[in-house]
């Protein structure tokens, strides 16, 4: 009886791994999608950001002296959300900064700020692929550890608890017919 209760949890146990893998599988093909997206888009974001930088070096001479007046930016904080007991970090970031631009107007033109609107844009959609990016490497790894685990119960545990059911329900069975011909003997013995 303990080996069926042991057989009926671990059957419990792997369509639950089942189910898990499947809704890590979907939230996977999910995150793959955005992150193909982003990183079509992402490429012309920088290709952009650095021709309106070659743009604004070419009118402005060098730019470092600007460039050091941008502050360090310290807005990003860092969440999670948790699919299936996978933790799948959720990035957020202060925009309102953005729109103070930090240097003066007197020394520069209209191209250094294309190019800083454009470098934002990219730390924006930089920031959004590394969370794509770190939530699928979470749930890859995770749909793993799921799929080892099924695969152990499914593989392993399951025929285990089956195989123990059968050698204990034949010996069960042996010893009922070996009672039945004693009984069937003893009873010949009386008469």
């Amino acid at each position: 009886m303990a080996a069926k209760r042991s057989l009926a949890l671990a059957k419990l146990g792997y369509d639950l791994m089942d189910r898990k893998r499947n809704v890590l599988i979907r939230e996977l093909m999910q995150l793959v999608g955005r992150a193909k997206e982003l990183r079509g888009s992402i490429e012309e974001t920088y290709r952009s950001a650095y021709a309106a930088l070659q743009e604004a070096n070419i009118t402005l001479g060098l730019i470092e002296q600007f460039a050091g007046t941008v502050p360090v930016d310290c807005d990003v904080q860092l969440e999670t959300r948790t699919v299936m007991g996978v933790e799948i970090p959720k990035i957020t970031h202060d925009m309102h900064s953005d729109v103070l631009i930090p240097y003066g107007f007197l020394d520069t033109n209209v191209q250094l700020d294309l190019a800083y609107a454009a470098f934002c844009r990219v730390r924006d959609m930089t920031l959004m692929l590394a969370e794509v990016d770190n939530g699928v490497f979470r749930l890859a790894t995770a749909i793993s550890a799921t799929q080892r685990r099924a695969n152990a119960l499914k593989n392993v545990l399951i025929p285990r608890y089956m195989q123990t059911i059968k050698t204990i329900s034949d010996a069960l069975e042996d010893k009922e017919r070996e009672e039945f011909t004693r009984m069937k003997m003893i009873k010949a013995q009386k008469q």
